[in-house]
């Protein structure tokens, strides 16, 4: 059994999740005077008549006293005669579910509280399935407020019942039940003597003998966090072990290269050491001089997956919905990258834990995912080893974490596809066109010239003896992407699809014009991506709305402005300016001839 116990408390909103930890720490006698004091007088404008409000210890926010309610989550650490613990306590409101996942993510135990007269609420089931999903194996249900059920044996037994029915649905493994009153201390840390029914554990008694030790993942792994290089004498890999040990000789291999080398030297901060196991921070040197650099893992007695491929389970934390498609950044380990939503195959329903298939998923759901990273990363099943199998997603604009996850299994197709090189490649189709194969991206709101200008500056590429391929968006439409409308996820997948045509044009050594609305940033920047940032060259048609609708050569507005034409870009639909286009120009005041002739200006410092 450690000596430390991380665990959180949790549960729906009011259940006493503060009142409890509060109650416990006072009554175990792990406060100092001064706090004791200072509770016992802040209690008295409080909301019990003058009694002490246990949860003012933990709800530090003047909003969470004021509403008595936990917003955010609070770190608390003591310590009794048998064991030390760190203890979050996590709210219980629906908005703040995102918090309490954070706090899931790094206990060992969960204390999820139910209220004796309400029983399991959704609330209940979303916290646990969170748990489980953050790897948490050892539950234990405190069933609070049970004075004001008059302390009813028979209402413990119904809750216990739901309890377990919960619990075998999830396949929970370590699971206590325990009956208790926050507020007046039963069962918390002293027996109850109204509830001599109960013959079990005190929850602080549970606590403290709770053997949590995980079961041992195979081998050694250490994700690679930085390089330190202070001169040229010394190189050494730091990180934090995940599982496993390393001893100073042993030979380890290093992902996704697969060079193995031997350890010539470990230190624990300043300190050399002849040995490191799990969770302790160390610097490793090498024998042999081998490319590593953040993000890679050295392994020892283990072969995690080397895959771009997975199917993930996610807890969507995002306000934004969830489309599919859409680009995020990826952080798997000391790994950050660009990865996208592949496919969504279903949501999990809190209640019934049915899988349901949907369309768009928003704000706290549970969501079953296929993702698509943009380079083969070391990655493993959540279940093998939980360091590579846990990950956030990143929004790319906002820098807001819109999801955490973690992996179910690698996709087989990762594993069996490979790049295949060709004797004939992008370079020598273009030395043999003489000209710089890139895509010029046409950018802007419907009727703003962009289909026009990029026709007349294909023509003069042509007529300068250049190779071109040029893509619009209503020919492509008709064609390739057919089968799309313009929901948020088909407006995604048509700009992907338009990326990756584009540049295989440009290995084949062609010049590509595209003109698409492409009215989301982060779909522009996911196309940059894919064809490749030197080769991505971006012209933003600024003319503004007013002149484009002025125009509205389509009679396309018209009809967005009576409403038969939803998520219309510029109307019912939003258009995202580019932020550092290569080229912008404004065709309100230039004739087509005048605009087409600036942009090969300043086209020439990039196809020559």
């Amino acid at each position: 059994m450690t000596g430390l116990l991380k665990f959180i408390t949790c549960g729906s909103v009011d259940d006493g999740k503060s009142t409890l930890i509060g109650h416990m720490l006072y009554d175990a006698k792990l406060l100092y005077a001064d706090q004791k004091r200072a509770l016992e007088l802040e209690s008295r404008v409080g909301s019990r008549a003058g009694e002490i409000d246990y949860s003012l210890l933990l709800d530090g926010l003047m909003a969470e006293r004021e509403q008595g309610i936990t917003i955010d989550v609070a770190y608390r650490y003591f310590t009794t005669d048998n064991r030390s613990f760190i203890v979050a306590d996590t709210p219980g409101h629906e908005e703040y579910t995102r918090n309490m996942a954070v706090g899931a993510s790094f206990a060992d135990l969960a204390v999820i509280l139910v209220d004796a007269e309400k029983g399991v609420l959704i609330q209940t089931r979303r916290h646990t399935r969170i748990c489980a999903l953050m790897g948490i194996r050892y539950f234990v249900f405190a069933v609070n407020k049970m004075d004001l059920v008059d302390y009813d044996e028979l209402r413990f037994v119904q809750i216990k019942k739901e309890i377990k029915g919960l619990a075998s649905e999830l396949n929970l493994k370590s699971v206590a039940i325990i009956p208790v009153s926050a507020t007046e201390g039963d069962n918390v840390t002293n027996p109850s003597v109204t509830m001599d029914w109960y013959t079990g554990k005190t929850l602080l008694n549970y606590l403290e003998t709770v053997d949590v030790d995980e079961v041992s993942e195979e081998g050694f792994v250490m994700p690679v966090q930085r390089v330190c290089r202070p001169d040229h004498t010394f190189r050494g890999f730091q990180g934090q072990i995940e599982c496993g040990e390393i001893a100073e000789g042993d030979e380890i291999t290093v992902l996704p290269s697969g060079e193995t080398a031997g350890v010539s030297k470990l230190l624990w901060g300043d300190k050399e050491v002849k040995s490191v196991s799990k969770g302790q921070p160390v610097t490793i040197c090498l024998d042999r001089e081998i490319d590593v650099s953040r993000g890679c893992v050295f392994v020892k007695d283990t072969k995690p997956k080397t895959a771009n491929l997975f199917t993930a389970t996610i807890l969507w934390m995002d306000d934004v919905p969830l489309t599919q498609g859409k680009s995020y950044f990826l952080k798997l380990g000391t790994k950050m990258i660009p990865a996208t939503v592949l496919e969504t195959k279903y949501r999990i329903d809190i209640n019934s834990g049915e899988h349901i298939k949907d369309e768009e998923f928003s704000k706290n759901e549970i969501v079953v995912c296929d993702i698509a990273a943009s380079e083969k990363i070391v990655v493993d099943k959540f279940a093998g080893h939980a360091g590579l199998g846990r990950f956030i997603l990143v929004d790319r604009l906002t820098n807001m974490t819109s999801a955490c996850g973690t992996v179910k299994h690698i996709l087989r197709r990762s594993e069996n596809l490979f790049y295949q090189e060709m004797s004939v490649d992008r370079n020598a189709r273009a030395a043999h066109m003489n000209q710089n194969p890139v895509t010029i991206w046409f950018t802007g709101l419907s009727g703003a010239g962009k289909s026009t200008l990029a026709n007349e500056v294909e023509k003069a590429l042509t007529l300068s003896g250049k190779y071109t391929m040029s893509l619009d968006g209503d020919n492509v439409r008709m064609g390739l992407n057919r089968n799309l409308g313009f929901t948020p996820a088909d407006r995604i997948e048509n700009i992907r699809r338009i990326a990756e045509v584009a540049k295989l044009m440009n290995d084949a050594g062609l010049i590509t014009l595209t003109s698409f609305i492409s009215p989301f940033i982060s779909d522009r920047e996911s196309a940059r991506e894919i064809i490749g940032e030197g080769n991505f060259i971006e012209v933003y048609v600024s003319t503004p709305l007013s002149e484009c609708e002025r125009r509205d050569v389509k009679g396309l507005y018209k009809k967005a402005r009576n409403g038969e034409i939803p998520n219309f870009t510029g109307i019912s639909s939003p258009y995202e300016p580019p932020k550092d286009p290569e080229i912008t120009v404004d065709t309100t005041d230039m004739t087509i001839e005048e605009a087409a002739e600036y942009i090969l200006g300043e086209l020439k410092k990039y196809v020559g």
